[in-house]
Parts: structure tokens; C-alpha cells; sequence
């Protein structure tokens, strides 16, 4: 085994984290990144004195890392210090008021007998519905392949797929419980980080709910990108090679095996190929029309996951109206849902998120300043001129300014602008889309693009695209299900 060689394409958190693996098996490992630095979407940007995260800022789940790094031998807390937060987030609504989440599960029971009557006990029932569907997530879905439409479809699907109600829709699931629209928009908004809406997402979906509420939101100090950097370690310590600045061109392909992996550099011999980069830009533009699994009518029709607008912003004060995480969950927020998945647009009200790292850790700003972090899910593929783009900024920026009853623009020290054609033309993202394909009932497991080639015999996928889906949890656990499925086809 050990003198098989595996070329991984991309160095984000999915090339980082199956190369290490594969690594620890005894593979030689060479993992090629385009950028000069790990983690790809997962990167890091600094900026006067400021530290920002540019990707996911968000770290849920927390068994999951325990049990990736486990399979090292190691713990979290062997690479970063993590963070329990407190509050968790604060929401904002359109009619002023606010709420905190926090730790205190018996609280936010008495929060939700705030915002409807008996709203506590109600909440209880639905977790205790969302922990039931955790679990059999965790234990018997998540860490398997699909290979096959039976194995989607098996015994414990069609016994139980009713009370997992993974055949209901997650907005209608939820107006069984509760009839306040805050109430329903706390335990909805979370969907939006797996890429889709509940208007079209399968109530099964509801786990997340468990999953903040119960398990809690962490955050390692320094920021998110030093998982980017423990994988990284990762990889290196069990002997994987990583060259950076190297653009993969091409996926060479003799009769129905990957030959190589050809940079503008230089040209790598492989045994095994792995890609790590966007799914459909490896299809489309790195393999020759006869080695592609799936024609470009297929990606037409499958219902893409959010873009998302972000501003990077240096503030040279302290915003006292934010916590860590904060979400304004906008009245008639089916409008913006309709703009990102029914009629792509520019939203008029959003909802968003804002992230302020500086409550929790003083490394990621200057003295006296305040790290700010602003997404907007908007639909991929609009466009996304100088113009649009700084026209938007500056309307999320005076809402935001009101909702926090503070203003801030005339002290920003750093204010930089990310949106859906830096997707596509850094990360070479499909239509600049920032997390790849809705997690929608018919885009769920089997109905994933597959972590094998149809074509070609030793070439593998690992993704948000791939099942188990978007995350980084679900990342690092597509790569412990492609590497088992390596390791099986070359022993």
C-alpha cells in the first residue's frame, strides 16, 4: 500500500483533511493547492491589525471533530484552545426586539414561553424530536456511503422515514409546534447554512436545531482558520506533501484509469486521484468530455446552494448592541428565500448574519476596535458589478448602523468586499455559489454527486458536494468515507 501514490487536488479543509488520512495510511501524498495558503474558502485575511475568517465561522458539532482527530490519536485541544460561547447568538427581529440565546437550555425554554404560550414545553417536544433524529444521523446515515438507491431507501428509511420526516417539508413541520413567527424563525434560520430554505429542505433537517441549542456553538480562539492550519499539521506529520501556488490544468486519463495531474508547473504520476476542488469544475474543465460522470445538463438542473455577499470590516470602535453571532431574521424573509431560489435577484430585505470574533477574542483586532464579519445569502450567478456590489454594501451597512442603534461607517480602517464572482474566479466555485448544491430531499445522500468516478476507476470526489453534505463537519466526514473507500479498492 505504501507505494501507492495519491494526488489530492485542492488543499481546503476537504483535500486537507482526506490527504492526512490517507496519509496515516500509508500512502504517499501530495496534496496541490491553487492558493498560497491552506484551507481554500475556509482562508484567512488580514488587514490592519484585523484578523478575519472568510469562510465558515460557525463551529457546531462538536463530537465530530473529537472523532476526526481521534483517528490520530489526538484531541482538539492538541491544536487550538475551544470555546464554549455565551451567549451562543443574538437575534434581532424587524419590529426591534431582541433576543439571546445561551447555554442555559431551561432559559431559552423560557424565552420561547415568551414569544408564544407555552411555548417552553412545546420547544421541549420538538427537541426531543430533533435528538432522536441526531442520533440516528450520527449513528446509522451520515458515516455510510450511498452507492446504490437502496441503500438510501433501505429497511430503516421506509420503516421509519415518517418519523424522520425526511418527506416533509421543514417550514410545515415546524408550524405543527409553533405559531409565532419569531419562535418559527429561530429554529428555522440554521437552514440557510446547509445551503437551502424550509420551504424546500426535508423536516429531517430540524437536527440542527438540536444540534445549537443542545450542544452548544464553540469557537477556537484565533478564529476558525486554525482548523485550516491543524489539518494542515495533520497531513504534514503523517507525511503528506503539500505544494502550494500550484493550479491543477488537466486530469490525465488513459483508457479508464488517471494517469496524472498536470499543473502549469509540472506533471505528478498518480496511482489514486483525489479531488478536494469544486465538483463541477473538475468535471467540466480538468477531465476530457468522455471521463466526465455527469453531463453539464445535470448541473443545469440541480437547485444550487446560496452565494453569499460578505464585507471584511475593520472597525475602529467598540459596537456594544453585538454579541459573537448575531442574526436580524427580516419579517418577510420567504421574499428573500424567493430571490436566492425562485427569482434570482438582488434581495431588497434581507436577512443576514453578522459575525463580531472581537467579544471573544482580542487577538483578531486592535486594541479599542471591533472585528466585523457580514454575510448576506444571495442567489449565485447574478450579477455582481463594482457598482451593485458597493451600492449593497452600504445599504446593509446604515441597516445594520439602525439595528445596533450605532454608527460605525466613519471609523472603518478596513472594509473589503467578497461576493459571488470572487467565489468563481478564486475558488473556481459553479456559478460563484459559496457551498455548492442544496440540501434538498432529492439532493440528499444517494442523490449526491457520488464520492467515485463513473468513468474512471481511481479517481474519487470529496466535497460539500459529496454526501454527507455542507459543513465543515460533514466535510471532514466525506473524507473518512472516500479514504475507507480508497483504502477497500486498493487493498
Amino acid at each position: 500500500m505504501a507505494s501507492k501514490k495519491v494526488i489530492v487536488v485542492g488543499g481546503g479543509l476537504s483535500g486537507l483533511s482526506a490527504g492526512a488520512l490517507l496519509a496515516r495510511r500509508g500512502f504517499d501524498v501530495t496534496i496541490l493547492e491553487k492558493q498560497a495558503r491552506p484551507g481554500g474558502v475556509a482562508g484567512q485575511y488580514k488587514s490592519k491589525g484585523f484578523s478575519f475568517d472568510m469562510g465558515p465561522s460557525w463551529y457546531l458539532m462538536p463530537e465530530v471533530f473529537e472523532r476526526f482527530f481521534g483517528l490520530f490519536g489526538k484531541r482538539p485541544d492538541n491544536f487550538f484552545d475551544l470555546i464554549r460561547l455565551d451567549p451562543y447568538y443574538k437575534a434581532f427581529f424587524e419590529n426591534g426586539e431582541t433576543a439571546e440565546v445561551t447555554p442555559d437550555i431551561k432559559a431559552t425554554y423560557d424565552l420561547f414561553d415568551r414569544l408564544e404560550h407555552n411555548g417552553g414545553e412545546k420547544l421541549k417536544r420538538y427537541l426531543d424530536l430533533a435528538k432522536y433524529k441526531y442520533d440516528v444521523a450520527i449513528g446509522e446515515f451520515l458515516y455510510r456511503d450511498y452507492a446504490r438507491l437502496s441503500d438510501f431507501f433501505n429497511r430503516r428509511i421506509l420503516v421509519e422515514g415518517l418519523r424522520l420526516h425526511i418527506f416533509q417539508k421543514l417550514d410545515r413541520y415546524i408550524s405543527r409546534f409553533f405559531s409565532d413567527d419569531r419562535a418559527k424563525k429561530l429554529l428555522e434560520y440554521n437552514i440557510v447554512f446547509l445551503g437551502c430554505s424550509p420551504y424546500k429542505s426535508p423536516a429531517l433537517y430540524s437536527l440542527m436545531s438540536y444540534v445549537d441549542l443542545c450542544l452548544g456553538v464553540y469557537y477556537p480562539r484565533g478564529g476558525m482558520y486554525n482548523l485550516a492550519t491543524a489539518l494542515e499539521r495533520l497531513a504534514r506529520e503523517n507525511g503528506a506533501h503539500i505544494s502550494y501556488g500550484r493550479e491543477v490544468n488537466k486530469i490525465s486519463v488513459s483508457g479508464n484509469r488517471a494517469t496524472s495531474v498536470v499543473t502549469q508547473h509540472e506533471t505528478h504520476e498518480a496511482d489514486v486521484v483525489l479531488v478536494g476542488a469544486d465538483y463541477h469544475h473538475a468535471e467540466t474543465q480538468l477531465l476530457d468530455h468522455a471521463s466526465r460522470s455527469y453531463p453539464e445538463a445535470y448541473w443545469s438542473r440541480k437547485l444550487l446552494a446560496p452565494s453569499a455577499f460578505i464585507m471584511y470590516l475593520g472597525v475602529e470602535k467598540k459596537l456594544p448592541g453585538l454579541q459573537h453571532h448575531n442574526l436580524f431574521l427580516a419579517r418577510d424573509w420567504d421574499r428573500h428565500f424567493g430571490s436566492i431560489f425562485d427569482r434570482p435577484s438582488w434581495p431588497d430585505n434581507p436577512s443576514y448574519y453578522v459575525a463580531c470574533p472581537s467579544k471573544t477574542d482580542t487577538t483578531v483586532a486592535p486594541p479599542g476596535g471591533e472585528n466585523v464579519f457580514v454575510l448576506v445569502p444571495v442567489a449565485p450567478g447574478i450579477a455582481d458589478s463594482d457598482g451593485v456590489r458597493e451600492a449593497f454594501a452600504d445599504k446593509i451597512i446604515r441597516h445594520l448602523e439602525g439595528l445596533i442603534q450605532t454608527r460605525f461607517s466613519d471609523t472603518l480602517s478596513v472594509k473589503r468586499i467578497f461576493s459571488q464572482r470572487d467565489f468563481s474566479q478564486q475558488f473556481n466555485l459553479y456559478r460563484g455559489t459559496a457551498m455548492g448544491m442544496a440540501h434538498t430531499l432529492w439532493q440528499t445522500a444517494f442523490f449526491r454527486p457520488s464520492h467515485t468516478s463513473k468513468k474512471v476507476l481511481n479517481l474519487y470526489y470529496t466535497s460539500h458536494y459529496t454526501h454527507p453534505g455542507i459543513g465543515l463537519p460533514m466535510v471532514l466526514i466525506s473524507s473518512q468515507i472516500v479514504c475507507d473507500t480508497i483504502i477497500r479498492d486498493c487493498v
